[in-house]
């Protein structure tokens, strides 16, 4: 039988480590400071300050290896300036519709698949699938997808189209940049589905009843029920995906090798700019333009989607309100 210590310290007598450890409330202090203070210092040293370094070098004319001094806002005014740089956001234009038919695929899937409908779990299961899967290794599955003669010519050939009527899906300039859209929506459509599903799924079905009795259709119980219910994830997967537009990288890096045939996107312009020219304060003055320019469509984004549902609230109260 084991004997607790109740022993009291002594009064002047200094308190040992393990003594002043095994009280509460410093066991309470202590583990604020864990998950507070730590995760914050770990936030600054990896985030925060290599961002304000990444500032600070824009504002020089600098490789890896050399720093040829200050030269102030040179390094912007060459990435506005410079057809090369700033005109491949045009690339990002193909991406940004793209990111809308994504999330209108997923919007539609999603209403469809949260109400009663055979083997549900299996269709959830396999249009999230894509999304858990590597980039480069998409980028390497659908580099032979599209090319000549592999798996999309053939099976277009099948419904009797002939290989020479057929374009050069990688090749051609006004079709390549749809084809690598095609990759982004077949990989995050799953992704932003399940977010919509869950979201609707928590609308209380109880409204749809009540508005079957008041002889609303399918369409209006989405447009005056869903969309205002899940507003909030709508707006927030739509802020994902535009924002995402402006940064895309991984399938015409892998796809096109690093943006061939006029496919290269700001983001593969600036990487090239950083590892291939060697000029690091030119890149990270266009880290730092492509900071603010997503800073800026997020903003107008948000007011957009808030006048836009300006009245879900009041819809929403209503539609109880008929129950």
């Amino acid at each position: 039988m084991s004997v607790v210590n109740t022993s009291v310290p002594r009064p002047g007598r200094r308190k040992t480590f393990k003594e002043w450890f095994a009280l509460p409330k410093n066991q309470q202090r202590l583990v604020i400071f864990t998950f507070a203070v730590v995760p914050v210092f770990l936030l600054i040293m990896f985030t925060y300050f290599p961002f304000a370094k990444m500032v600070q070098f824009s504002f020089y004319n600098m490789s890896y290896t050399k720093n040829r001094g200050f030269i102030g806002l040179k390094n912007y005014i060459s990435v506005f300036t410079k057809d090369e740089l700033f005109s491949t956001f045009r690339i990002s234009l193909y991406y940004m519709v793209g990111a809308l038919v994504q999330i209108a695929l997923a919007l539609y899937f999603a209403t469809i698949l949260s109400f009663r409908t055979k083997f549900t779990a299996f269709y959830k299961g396999a249009m999230f699938f894509p999304f858990l899967i590597n980039g480069i290794a998409i980028g390497f599955i659908f580099k032979f997808f599209y090319t000549r003669g592999y798996v999309l010519d053939t099976t277009l050939g099948f419904f009797g189209i002939p290989l020479d009527s057929l374009p050069f899906w990688l090749r051609d300039v006004k079709l390549n940049n749809w084809s690598l859209v095609a990759t982004s929506v077949w990989k995050y459509m799953g992704q932003n589905m399940v977010l919509f599903a869950g979201a609707i799924m928590s609308v209380d079905p109880n409204l749809y009843e009540a508005a079957a009795i008041d002889g609303a259709n399918k369409w209006h119980q989405f447009r005056y029920i869903i969309l205002p219910s899940i507003s909030t994830v709508l707006t927030l997967n739509v802020i994902l995906s535009i924002t995402g537009s402006l940064s895309a990288f991984e399938p015409p890096y892998v796809i096109t090798s690093m943006g061939g045939n006029g496919t290269a996107t700001y983001f593969i312009k600036m990487h090239q700019t950083a590892h291939v020219e060697h000029r690091v304060g030119l890149a990270c003055a266009m880290a730092v333009v492509l900071v603010l320019i997503i800073a800026v469509c997020t903003i107008f984004q948000k007011l957009l989607f808030k006048y836009a549902f300006r009245n879900a609230g009041t819809e929403t109260k209503a539609a109880k309100g008929a129950k």
